[in-house]
């Protein structure tokens, strides 16, 4: 990675070059960002280019932490397909402070902390900088329990556990089965399940991974490489099943699911990367009364992203959260932080520490 000058950055596109705001508190930023796609190493530049421009509607903030996510990873090695803008600034979720706001945003945000969603979907230049600038609703308000490290993983792993969870209604004296228990995702979605009443069974790979989701709170914890997975879950449930599944992939586990969902259960699944294209048993299903519910967490709707968003904030402010931070780096290691992830060894979240 080399420093590239800003005055070398003079083709940056326009809103982001020049801040005019009675607010500002720099004019240059450091960023990390990358320009085609494919090894970390290789394609990742640490520069220096302009404090993003405000605009109505929007705020500007100082970004404290930013999460490493496996889409952020899977878009700069270029497993999404081409580019979508010249220039990208990885990361979609991130944490820090209100410094300015644009018009139509209430000055009374500025100081405060927040918590970043979809800062890299469909835009530019997401968080792994010194600033950003975002519409005011996609800088959501940061409890004062939970750390900028912690909002870091709000956008992605904590949004769509909660989602998985609550996206049909309240958990209390439900059995929900959460998939891969010790994923970022999962760890989340079992802490928010048992805070809403739940019994959770959940499944892992591995024994080190299965004390990390009983760490979490899990009544029950199945490694799905041992035995007959759906008969523990059974055994576990002893013989009813599971009201609701939290499902991480889909397509490999459909045999288990429709042998322990309970009638009128409902599957929320937000992956299937190992069956990318399975192949439905539609009448069992149907006589099941089964809901599948698919789910994206960049695409909620106004609705379903204000519940989750207050739900979130509601869990973290109300309880003592493990948000499971396992590896930080400095923005200069954002290579190495995006290695990380690739490995799929870490148990937990990587977090970019910006500051």
């Amino acid at each position: 990675m080399y420093l590239v000058k800003y005055w070398e950055l003079m083709a940056i596109p326009s809103p982001y070059r020049n801040i005019n705001n009675i607010n500002k508190k720099a004019e240059n930023m450091k960023a990390v960002w990358y320009e085609q796609t494919g090894d970390a190493d290789q394609v990742l530049t640490l520069g220096e280019m302009a404090v993003p421009e405000l605009t109505r509607g929007g705020v500007l903030v100082k970004l404290y932490a930013s999460g490493v996510n496996p889409s952020d990873v899977k878009t700069r090695a270029g497993a999404r397909g081409p580019l979508s803008f010249d220039r990208i600034i990885p990361h979609s979720d991130g944490a820090g402070v209100i410094e300015a706001v644009g018009d139509g945003v209430s000055t009374d945000r500025v100081g405060e902390r927040v918590w970043i969603w979809n800062g890299a979907w469909q835009r530019p230049f997401g968080t792994n900088a010194e600033y950003i600038v975002v519409p005011e609703n996609q800088a959501a308000t940061l409890p004062d329990n939970a750390s900028f490290e912690a909002g870091a993983c709000m956008g992605i792993p904590g949004s769509t556990a909660y989602y998985g969870v609550y996206a049909d209604g309240p958990v209390e004296n439900k059995t929900v089965l959460v998939t891969g228990g010790a994923g970022a995702v999962g760890h989340y979605a079992i802490q928010f399940a048992k805070m809403g009443g739940a019994k959770v069974i959940t499944t892992v790979s591995g024994s080190k991974k299965g004390e990390h989701a009983k760490a979490a709170g899990a009544d029950a914890v199945i490694n799905y490489k041992k035995g007959d997975t759906a008969q523990a879950i059974l055994d576990a449930t002893d013989g009813e099943g599971v009201d609701r599944i939290v499902e991480v992939e889909f397509g490999g586990n459909l045999e288990v699911s429709n042998k322990v969902l309970k009638t009128n259960g409902i599957i929320a699944t937000y992956g299937s990367m190992a069956v990318m294209e399975p192949t439905l048993p539609f009448y069992p299903m149907m006589f099941n009364g089964t809901t599948l519910r698919m789910y994206l967490v960049y695409l909620l709707d106004h609705q379903a992203r204000e519940m989750t968003v207050n739900g979130v904030n509601d869990l973290i402010s109300s309880n003592n959260i493990n948000h499971a931070i396992s590896e930080t780096f400095s923005i200069d290691q954002t290579a190495a932080a995006h290695k990380a992830v690739e490995t799929g060894n870490i148990i937990g979240n990587v977090v970019v520490n910006i500051r």
